[in-house]
């Protein structure tokens, strides 16, 4: 199945964002290093906001700005997590009609391969072998395929562990898989031998996101339990600390390149930052009236990229000067539920709208 054509939207500035869907009352600000930014209504998706004065003439040109492309995905794919390759295609979970998508950027062309019958792909990485491996929540599986060849290939969960809700995935350093199943499990996966274990999580229902740090320690995020937790690799034993607001609905989880776990407050609106040496928190709310931070992502400069449902938004943070700018998005309920990058790209798959959208930076 293939679809051709692509869209290329100038990019909408924004330092603050409406269009909120209805949620809980905001909770009250909190004093840790609170950055709200202006509020104020976001430019018309496809328009460009300029800030500040204009140039005078003779002046120097403003720096380039980031440009935003979307992908049309074939209707009904329902796409749920992407994930560039190192050089090439891109890989996205067609959830609805159980497949592995693959995008080539350069021709706007798409390729589905079917995972089988009551295939549900939740999350999909890029291994360390180059292959996509998916994390499957209708097989309750893992699922690897052949970028070459397209072969399947189903770790299946042990017997006791269905309906797992299986949710995201990870490599440690040591090129163990692990994940997440929201219905109250994380596991590994060997895949040099296809061993496989699950341990309970504390506290039950609720891990979401997953990640691993430079040094190979696992975290996840507990969206139901609003906790993330670090995962010992030799004993799977996992340990939970509360980030600073409770009830903050901790949803998914990025390391950065010294190991600092940046966690996006769906429920609290906020992003978190955990800093393992320290053990201490620190939490910013994002711009705008009463954002919904869903998918957090740290690029190789550091800087933390979310997507925000309420502002329809991708927004970047930068740890620095601690400040956000908001990338208005122009298809209107793009529902960005994921995002990963790759050198000078962040990729989001827009499961609202059935395509994949990326923002390159100049």
């Amino acid at each position: 199945m293939s679809t051709r054509g692509h869209s290329l939207t100038l990019l909408a500035v924004c330092l603050a964002a409406a269009c909120s869907p209805s949620r809980p009352a905001d909770r009250a600000p909190i004093p840790t290093a609170l950055l709200e930014g202006t509020r104020g209504t976001a430019p018309a998706p496809g328009t460009v906001a300029v800030i500040g004065s204009s140039t005078p003439n003779g002046a120097a040109s403003p720096p380039a700005e980031p440009s935003i492309e979307e992908y049309p995905v074939p209707s009904g794919s329902r796409p749920h997590d992407v994930a560039p390759s190192f050089a090439g295609p891109v890989w996205y979970t067609a959830q609805r009609l159980g497949a592995l998508g693959r995008l080539d950027p350069t021709t706007g062309e798409t390729h589905h391969i079917s995972l089988g019958s009551a295939s549900a792909p939740h999350g999909v990485i890029v291994g360390p072998d180059g292959a996509p491996w998916i994390t499957d929540g209708g097989l309750n599986a893992i699922v690897r395929v052949d970028p070459s060849s397209e072969q399947v290939t189903l770790f299946r969960l042990p017997a006791g562990s269905a309906n797992a809700n299986l949710n995201t995935a990870a490599f440690d350093t040591r090129g163990v898989l692990w994940f997440t199943g929201q219905r109250g499990i994380y596991g590994r996966l060997d895949p040099a031998t296809g061993d496989m274990q699950i341990f309970d999580a504390p506290g039950g229902r609720g891990p979401y996101g997953i990640t691993s740090t430079p040094d190979g320690t696992v975290y996840y995020a507990s969206l139901a339990g609003s906790h993330i937790a670090r995962v010992d690799p030799v004993t799977g034993e996992a340990t939970v600390f509360d980030p600073a607001t409770p009830d903050q609905g901790a949803r998914r989880v990025w390391s950065d390149s010294v190991g600092r776990i940046w966690v996006s407050e769906w429920d609290a609106g906020q992003l978190g930052m955990f800093d393992a040496a320290s053990g201490a928190w620190r939490e910013w709310r994002l711009p705008g009236i009463s954002p919904l931070p869903y998918a957090v992502y740290v690029d190789s400069e550091d800087i933390v990229w979310l997507s925000d449902f309420s502002a329809n938004a991708l927004v970047r943070f930068d740890p620095a000067t601690e400040e956000f700018r908001v990338f208005a998005l122009p298809s209107q309920g793009a529902n960005v539920r994921q995002i990963l990058g790759r050198l000078g790209e962040v990729w989001g798959a827009e499961s609202g709208v059935d395509r994949l959208v990326v923002l390159r930076l100049p």
